[in-house]
């Protein structure tokens, strides 16, 4: 399974590392680099179905359930 949040869909971006110096003589030996999502793995108890559920979830996917409540949350992104 690859390594993508359950709430918010993000998973691994393909980008460039670039120097100020490699800029400064034209010249890019340096490559594309992969960046990954900051997941978590958590436990989260959901009390309106008295269950405790585990996700691979973003840190941004953990501020959606803190403001929205985890039930609701989790139901729209069809874990429950």
């Amino acid at each position: 399974m690859a390594r993508t949040c359950s709430i918010t869909g993000k998973s691994t971006q393909i980008g460039g590392r670039y120097s100020n110096r490699t800029r400064a003589t034209q010249f890019n030996p340096t490559g594309k680099v992969r960046r990954k999502a900051n997941l978590q793995k958590r436990r989260i108890f959901v009390p309106e179905i008295g269950k405790t559920v585990i996700i691979d979830v973003s840190v941004k996917g953990l501020r959606h359930i803190k403001k929205n409540g985890a039930f609701a949350t989790l139901k729209k992104a069809k874990l429950i």
